[in-house]
């Protein structure tokens, strides 16, 4: 089950977090977001432990959403271990373009994908 990020525990769960995350921002009243919330599951199986699967309800966490300048969800952003934004997505997008992201955000993209994997 993907962690819920909230104002309170958004800077201790990223500074504990030596893995990539992949935070998904959303509205419980917005369909898009539904089908986006409903991948979640699919990305935390495919990645396992390697990343920390995320979410954050806007509606509840307006610190969060002022943050990451959020203005329009779903929105979802992939980050690396260095604590660094790697790529992001604004709308609803398929499971392999978040499996994108995310392999990006742990370094497995690119130029070096090609030869190792």
């Amino acid at each position: 089950m993907a962690l819920e990020l909230t104002d309170k525990n958004y800077v201790i769960t990223i500074e504990n977090t030596d893995v990539a995350i992949f935070i998904d921002f959303y509205s419980p009243t917005c369909g898009p977001c539904q089908e986006v919330l409903a991948q979640l599951e699919v990305l935390e199986t495919y990645f396992g432990n390697r990343v920390a699967i995320c979410k954050v309800d806007i509606s509840r966490n307006p610190k969060l959403a002022k943050k990451y300048d959020i203005t329009s969800v779903p929105f979802c952003v992939s980050i690396g271990d260095d604590k660094m934004i790697k790529d992001y997505e604004l709308g609803a997008a398929t499971t392999e373009r978040y499996i994108t992201m995310i392999e990006k955000a742990i370094g497995k993209q690119g130029f070096f994908r090609r030869f190792f994997g």
